[in-house]
């Protein structure tokens, strides 16, 4: 037993040879060495104290909590306590509470080194993860940096030129403009840092969207949104029908609109609600136009904005003057 012990000491160092294998021959040869006492001890010595090799079980019911978890352990304690009753029954000795306390020790020490185990493994692949993680963000900065110095930095200048040459460059430019902004947004996104990300607020759970994600892209050189620091979660589906009816409002600012009228998105976080307004700087909407388009069939309005928040359970309010502009308030209750 001597011997075995110094050769599982050796054999169970190394991570990668503890495997079920390696325990199976450890319990076959602990097994071995109980029935044993049979050839060596008296049916008197059984009723005074626990077989001498019965002690080598700890050492495979270790062995079993870090490989099998802690149902390895509860597995080598029972075999502990079979094989104990049965080596009595063979000798004709008497059952003494020793096997009792035997096997309660293995299975409390086999629990405790499991839980511990299984608690270490997940600590480990969290670590792992959140070592992925920070080089996929230190692999992300890199190409921001590599983008910013070529990419953007082109779009800006076509960006500048179109507008001082003017004409049809003029428009080329501000295409430019709202890719470099685009460009941005979408790289300012991609490289934040976790620990800003922990002081704007908590994540928002997998089954809920943060509705600022869904609006950044609709921002340009013609857009602005504003929205609050912290997340504005909502339902996945909720989240992407309201970023659809701002997108359709947007739309008919782009339609009815002179070229250039700037809008602007605000989103607010009520507790209770969700409000988004979409206001432009357009001529407005004449009065009874609305209405027209209705009975005309153009459903845009009515439908694509309308129509989706009243399907979310909310409400929609065009509020327009000639010459001052035209504000879409949408506001839907939190779910």
């Amino acid at each position: 037993m001597a011997a075995w012990t110094v050769v599982t000491a050796l054999a169970y160092a190394a991570p990668e040879r503890r495997t079920w294998r390696l325990l199976t021959v450890d319990l076959a040869v602990t097994f071995g060495c109980l029935f044993a006492t049979a050839a060596a001890a008296t049916p008197f010595y059984l009723t005074q104290a626990p077989p001498l090799s019965g002690y080598w079980f700890a050492g495979a019911a270790l062995a079993a909590s870090v490989i099998w978890g802690r149902r390895g352990a509860v597995a080598v304690a029972l075999l502990y306590g079979s094989a104990d009753l049965l080596l009595r029954a063979l000798m004709g000795a008497a059952v003494t509470p020793a096997t009792a306390r035997g096997v309660v020790l293995l299975l409390l020490t086999g629990l405790a080194v499991g839980h511990m185990a299984r608690i270490s493994g997940q600590a480990e692949e969290r670590f792992a993860q959140a070592v992925a993680l920070e080089a996929r963000l230190r692999e992300r900065e890199q190409l921001a940096r590599s983008i910013h110095d070529s990419v953007l930095q082109v779009l800006s200048l076509v960006s500048r030129r179109g507008a001082e040459v003017g004409g049809e460059a003029a428009e080329l430019g501000r295409m430019a403009g709202e890719q470099e902004v685009r460009l941005r947004a979408l790289l300012t996104d991609g490289t934040s840092d976790p620990a800003q990300a922990d002081e704007a607020g908590p994540a928002p759970a997998p089954d809920r969207t943060d509705l600022r994600d869904l609006l950044r892209p609709l921002e340009s050189v013609r857009v602005a949104v504003s929205a609050p620091a912290t997340p504005v979660t909502l339902p996945g589906p909720t989240a992407r029908e309201l970023a659809a009816a701002v997108s359709a409002a947007l739309d008919n600012v782009a339609r009815h609109c002179p070229e250039g009228t700037r809008a602007w998105i605000l989103v607010e976080d009520e507790g209770d609600a969700v409000a988004v307004s979409v206001r432009d700087e357009g001529p407005g909407i004449p009065e009874g136009r609305l209405e027209q388009a209705r009975r005309e069939g153009r459903l845009g309005v009515a439908q694509s904005v309308q129509g989706r928040l009243r399907d979310l359970g909310g409400t929609a309010e065009i509020l327009s003057l000639p010459g001052q502009g035209t504000e879409v308030e949408l506001r839907i209750p939190r779910p």
